[in-house]
């Protein structure tokens, strides 16, 4: 969650984006070269390559017993830099939520000392990043604002901020809404312009027809409460429904990086928070209140909505989404430690591998999930057009139901409901397609591959017409073999090569000290011999 950026996660300036062709964690400028640039299916499947062989890790949970340097987005994320067949290099803080160094330029050494001056410039730094109004202050504007005749409700759509009547001269010259309904406040993200950087924090809202389908399956399911990690178009029509109806049956806590949404929620109804670090903008007062959320009624009756950045990387969203789930368990007797909080995690089906590496028990639903704003996202489109995203959840599949008005079917053999399209293979004893399409079976690969595919001889399984073999070979980014990946090869051991890198890196400093202090001389000679002998080279030539 990059280029392709956001849908419904509505984040602040300088959060990942989506993408659609790559996963690129931009260059870092001069101290280190940390991008990954992958095909999207690619980085799906887990294939850590990239063009120039090379490209970032992250390391969770493997921080030295020091605390972890923070940007204006939370505390920063381990990374290391790695190449196919080499030692890995040396690890670095950056920030979890940006992969431009524009947008968030923060970098370090994990052994790095840091001198006082320049821990108290980036706390500056990081204070000055912060909205200049609380979230409590926002509700006190807020409550202000809703007692104003409708003639005076303003909203500066440059500034993207509701307007009292003492602030309309600073915003005179900028483009002003009038006559502001309640019915706007009550649906900011139609009021909220879509932020458009899709290197960093483009918006793309959930369709009405999604939005309503996942409320009506959630009501349908018996749920009561809905945690919304980065989806405030669900939020916002939950909390209308609860506006409209005295005894609503579902309420919705927003967790979410957009602080534009404190100006129309209360602290209990929205949570400043950045998903790719489990960080509460808030601190422990806004943990609390997500805490309490989640232990209502002994943790019964509450689903976790999730819709991230498609270009985010995977773990560290897993990372965040277990803490919340570890949360939840707080109230959960010895007798239902097994149990686990319902999810619904809506993403591209070529990530489904995964996201099952972290939740062995998500399924896949064949529900297309569309976009407001978004072009190709678009419900009703064919073939390769029809819109990748779905919901992966832990909820059995056979309690969910899709809509048969939009060609979904009941699947008797798979007991699950599946696209017009994805016929059951007899073979496979499933019904096997991702994208919407028929899929045929491919008796050498003994599985079904997509229509577009045949099968290669060189590379020994299906892959598009007029593929490259060399690019096709998948294994592990360090031997090469197949059925590992890089962090669990046998070869490679993270916190020895990591050791052994930062050693390396000494013996070099070391040596190019001694190099200019001692061998100087030498050196200077033996480059002035080269260039002697080089001219002398050159008048042969010409006098030949």
């Amino acid at each position: 969650m990059c280029s392709l950026a956001r849908r419904d996660h509505n984040p602040t300036p300088a959060v990942c984006a989506k993408a659609a062709g790559t996963v690129a964690w931009q260059p870092v400028a001069g101290a280190a070269d940390w991008g990954l640039e992958v095909d999207m299916e690619d980085a799906a499947a887990g294939t850590e390559r990239n063009l120039r062989g090379s490209g970032v890790a992250v390391l969770l949970g493997q921080e030295s017993g020091r605390p972890v340097p923070c940007c204006p987005h939370g505390p920063t994320l381990l990374f290391v830099k790695i190449s196919q067949g080499k030692e890995e290099g040396r690890r670095f803080y950056a920030c979890s939520a940006c992969r431009d160094r524009k947008d968030c330029n923060f970098f370090q050494w994990e052994n790095e000392k840091v001198s006082e001056a320049r821990l108290s410039a980036r706390e500056e730094v990081n204070r000055s990043c912060q909205p200049s109004l609380s979230h409590r202050q926002n509700v006190e504007r807020y409550k202000q604002f809703g007692l104003l005749p409708l003639s005076e409700r303003k909203f500066c759509q440059e500034c993207q901020q509701l307007l009292l009547p003492m602030e309309w001269g600073k915003h005179s010259g900028h483009q002003v809404l009038s006559d502001i309904s309640i019915a706007h406040l009550q649906r900011p993200s139609q009021l909220l312009c879509p932020l458009k950087n899709k290197k960093t924090n483009a918006q793309y809202l959930f369709a009405d027809r999604s939005c309503q389908f996942l409320l009506d399956l959630i009501i349908a399911l018996g749920f009561k409460r809905v945690l919304c990690v980065g989806t405030p178009r669900l939020h916002e029509l939950i909390q209308l429904k609860v506006s409209r109806e005295q005894e609503s049956s579902v309420k919705s806590l927003l967790l979410d990086i957009d602080f534009r949404y404190s100006q129309f929620y209360t602290e209990e109804d929205f949570c400043h928070y950045n998903m790719f670090n489990h960080y509460f903008f808030g601190g422990e007062a806004a943990h609390k209140i997500c805490r309490k959320f989640l232990h209502q009624e002994k943790g019964e009756g509450v689903i976790l909505v999730t819709d991230p950045p498609f270009g985010g990387l995977v773990e560290p969203l897993a990372f965040s989404f277990k803490k919340l789930i570890a949360t939840w368990r707080e109230t959960q007797e010895e007798d239902h430690s097994s149990k686990e909080l319902p999810i619904f995690w809506i993403f591209p089906y070529f990530f489904e591998s995964r996201i099952l590496e972290f939740f062995p028990s998500f399924s896949m639903m064949d529900y297309q999930v569309d976009y407001d704003n978004h072009a190709l996202y678009k419900h009703g489109k064919t073939g390769r057009k029809q819109s990748p995203v779905r919901i992966f959840t832990n909820i059995s599949p056979s309690m969910i139901v899709l809509p048969v008005e939009e060609g979904y079917r009941f699947c008797s053999v798979c007991q699950r409901y599946v696209s017009s399209g994805n016929q059951h293979c007899e073979i496979c004893n499933s019904c096997t397609s991702k994208d919407g399409r028929r899929w045929n079976h491919c008796f050498l690969c003994k599985k079904c591959v997509k229509p577009s595919w045949i099968h290669c001889n060189t590379c020994n399984r299906c892959a598009l017409r007029g593929h490259t073999c060399e690019s096709a070979k998948a294994g592990c980014f360090i031997c090469g073999g197949a059925g590992h990946k890089r962090s669990t090869c046998p070869n490679l051991s993270v916190t020895e090569r990591a050791g052994k890198a930062d050693r390396n890196q000494k013996l070099k400093k070391n040596k190019k000290i001694k190099m200019d202090t001692v061998k100087r001389p030498y050196v200077k000679h033996a480059t002035f011999s080269r260039k002697k002998i080089k001219n002398k080279k050159k008048k042969n030539t010409l006098a030949c």
